[in-house]
């Protein structure tokens, strides 16, 4: 039974004044848009105008951020309103539990018509929706395919994040029902690895140059777990896969292969039809004849300098497309007379590092995978031009359009409310830190197993597994956190009460180091049975050795 939450929206009696209209709800999300990306944060990088406008209409939160800072868990916590420990869906590899409740299925039983449209990264049959046409998988940039709720498996030609948009805006055009509010999730893959941007794109993006992060050369002093960690652009960017250099040209030069370099390259070149392909030679040919002039007699730090300015035309070059496409979306309401009620949400599924520490991809409680963007519009609701620095997470979505529908949230999700904070009724907000927790190791990038505590003030993080020990950082002295404080006497008292505060976070959302080790435990079983994609051979010969010792 569905119950009306304390934000109704409905009359309370046959005296009262007819029912407001519950608001449509649009969720915007991108995969790996990293909050530096867009100008409303920060507009060094690139000018990212449609996306901004949600900010101007709007809130922007300077610390929202994720639960666990990788695609399928962010996706499950979002949907779920609930941790990973908790959903199940603690990294790629763990299946997504389906008896978890959603908060689409809620919204959809209380008279909401849904759809879904774009990334959703797991799962081929998502729960509670009307309509729905999703990538499978990671999905591909160009010509991608898509399962869908009514036409089975269907082939789309084109640029995916235009293909997305012309679904999303052909459903609020065709399907939509005018009498009936709806929930809209419009997931776009870009800027998602490898980075292929829009035919249109090509000539401007490779041609740009940006600038350098302070922290691109990071030596990882007094942080093992950052210095272990494998995504560094100099040494583990693929060489076709990512930097777009041509194989033939590899060979050429003698560059090692770095993963599935020349696969995930031959990949994606074989799906553009010939005109795509050809674009994409006359953008990509001028870059592999000055890389093979400069290669030879680069320094270490300049081809780091090189590989960088490659990550960042490429990557940016794909949220072009995205801008493009949400300000596509924003003209269509308000050309359809739909934005004056409806909220409009723009996020990430996480955070992602553009050169800073020296790397690409995300998983850390540092700051720029931890964070990510989030622009909520809600005319007649939200001051416009506004900003939020309080701690809200994606654990607050669930809940947040639970309440804005006036639809319970069931007990067992554990975010809160953003309705306060977007109302302007701060003084309902008491959460002053966030909880944390990363999993996926010894895996892909090998970012060790960590949890953590964030404040606005301050990060307490525990590396547990294969490394065990603790990082502080300031966040207001030392914002690119280089500076691990944990050992320094002055910051004595301050971490005391962290491990405290801590302590009763775990508590609260009911983590523990038990749970964690079932989890692990877990992993290290499937992986002596099936075997796992991605995991570290040589540290998972030491965790195993190190298991048998204990038992």
């Amino acid at each position: 039974m569905i119950l009306l939450s304390s934000l109704s929206f409905m009359g309370c009696g046959s005296g009262e004044k007819e029912p407001l209209q519950r608001p449509n709800i649009i969720f915007i999300m991108s995969d790996d848009h990293a909050y530096q990306a867009i100008s409303a944060y920060d507009n060094r990088l690139m000018e990212t105008p449609n996306i901004d406008r949600i900010a101007k209409m709007g809130m922007l939160f300077t610390n929202a951020s994720v639960t666990n800072s990788i695609c399928a868990p962010s996706r499950a916590t979002i949907l779920t309103g609930k941790h990973s420990h908790l959903n199940g869906k603690i990294d790629n590899h763990f299946p997504f539990d389906t008896t978890n409740i959603t908060f689409p299925q809620l919204l959809r039983k209380g008279g909401y018509q849904t759809a879904m449209f774009g990334k959703l990264h797991f799962g081929n049959n998502p729960k509670g929706f009307d309509q729905f046409k999703i990538l499978p998988g990671q999905g591909a940039y160009y010509n991608p395919d898509f399962i869908t709720k009514k036409e089975g498996e269907i082939n789309v030609h084109g640029y995916v994040t235009d293909i997305i948009t012309d679904m999303t805006i052909d459903w609020l055009e065709h399907e939509r029902q005018p009498d009936q509010p709806f929930m809209l999730m419009y997931l776009h893959k870009a800027p998602h690895r490898s980075w292929l941007m829009a035919e249109r794109h090509l000539a401007e993006f490779t041609n740009r140059t940006f600038s350098e992060p302070s922290t691109l050369f990071d030596d990882y002093a007094g942080r093992p777990a950052a210095k272990e960690a494998e995504m560094s652009i100099l040494k583990h960017m693929a060489w076709s896969g990512d930097s777009k250099i041509f194989p033939e040209v590899m060979d050429e030069l003698g560059l090692e292969e770095i993963g599935y370099d020349k696969i995930r390259y031959h990949h994606e070149m074989g799906r553009l039809d010939s005109t795509q392909r050809q674009s994409f030679l006359d953008a990509y040919t001028p870059v592999n004849e000055a890389f093979k002039k400069a290669y030879p007699g680069m320094t270490e730090t300049e081809l780091m300098q090189w590989r960088y300015q490659r990550y960042m035309q490429d990557y940016l070059g794909t949220i072009k497309a995205v801008d493009e496409n949400v300000g596509r979306l924003l003209d269509y309401l308000e050309e359809n007379q739909l934005m004056e009620n409806t909220i409009i949400v723009y996020t990430s599924d996480q955070g992602f590092y553009l050169g800073e520490h020296g790397w690409f991809d995300k998983r850390f409680a540092y700051d720029e995978s931890f964070k990510t963007p989030l622009l909520v519009a809600w005319p007649g609701k939200v001051a416009p031009g506004s900003t939020s620095t309080e701690m809200v997470q994606n654990l607050d979505f669930a809940q947040t359009f639970l309440d804005i529908a006036g639809v319970a949230a069931p007990a067992d999700m554990q975010g809160e409310s953003l309705v306060p904070l977007l109302t302007g009724q701060t003084d309902a907000w008491t959460r002053d830190a966030v909880y944390y927790h990363y999993y996926e190791y010894p895996a892909e990038h090998m970012v060790n197993r960590h949890y953590a505590l964030v404040s606005e003030d301050y990060k307490l993080i525990h590396f547990y597994y294969g490394l065990d020990y603790w990082e502080l950082y300031d966040r207001k002295k030392d914002p690119h956190e280089v500076n691990n404080v944990y050992d320094d006497p002055a910051y004595a008292d301050i971490r005391e009460g962290l491990h405290l505060q801590l302590e009763k976070l775990r508590e609260t959302y009911g983590d523990s180091t038990e749970l964690s080790q079932q989890y692990i435990n877990t992993f290290l079983d499937d992986v002596e049975k099936d075997g796992i994609f991605g995991v570290n051979q040589e540290k998972l010969k030491e965790l195993l050795e190190r298991r048998n010792k204990t038992e």
